[in-house]
């Protein structure tokens, strides 16, 4: 049995964040389904892993870590000679990097979160997207993407000229949005278009989607 465990559905945003990365650091790990409908998320033993009932649960042997962000900080951290290096550069580099972490925690991630639940997520469950809040959080992502589009004017990537957990950790909401019409928010920045191709074209990303095919 692999000593990485990652517990969830790969279609959740937070999940879908922390398999690219062990992808990405070619990592063995078995991935546990929790059934969200039947509430598996609100019971033992899932609550041992997270108080909070929310998805992802991490387990890497004794350890177990809950919130995607902290999950792949870790797998960054603790296999750091494994895959992908997610670093370049000196200590001023990785204070960079850090700021570009916490701009799409709390400046993308917000905005992009309740465009994907409205314009992807309630589509599929036969719910009526609420047009107001789209309207709303487009002009809100536009502002965002503003600011992306001149730092990749200067950087290939958002923390500097390679990838980074501040570019990875974008994948899952962009992924959905591209397939509705906030699309044209990406493509009509063509710094951030040519990003946003490059992100979405990695190995690991598409061992994200191939996963998310098996589950159903």
């Amino acid at each position: 049995m692999a000593a990485i465990r990652v517990h969830g559905t790969p279609y959740s945003t937070a999940v879908a964040r922390v398999l690219t990365t062990l992808y990405e650091k070619e990592l063995e790990f078995e991935f546990v389904a929790i059934d969200m409908k039947a509430g598996e998320h609100k019971k033992e033993p899932f609550l041992s892993i997270n108080p909070f009932g929310q998805i992802p649960g991490f387990e890497d042997g004794d350890l177990k870590l809950f919130e995607s962000r902290a999950i792949t900080k870790y797998i960054a951290q603790e296999y750091a000679d494994k895959g992908t290096q997610f670093k370049c550069g000196d200590s001023k580099t990785a204070a960079i990097i850090g700021v570009w972490t916490e701009v799409e925690a709390h400046q993308f991630d917000p905005v992009a979160s309740k465009l994907t639940w409205e314009l992807a997520f309630k589509p599929r469950y036969g719910l009526a997207t609420d047009t107001a809040i789209v309207e709303e959080n487009e002009a809100k992502l536009a502002k965002v993407l503003d600011v992306y589009e001149s730092r990749l004017a200067q950087s290939k990537y958002l923390g500097c000229g390679c990838i980074t957990l501040a570019d990875l950790h974008h994948l899952p909401n962009i992924h959905y949005l591209l397939g509705t019409q906030a699309k044209k928010l990406f493509d009509s920045r063509p710094h951030v278009s040519a990003w946003v191709d490059a992100i979405t074209a990695r190995p690991a990303w598409s061992k994200v989607l191939a996963l998310q095919k098996q589950q159903g």
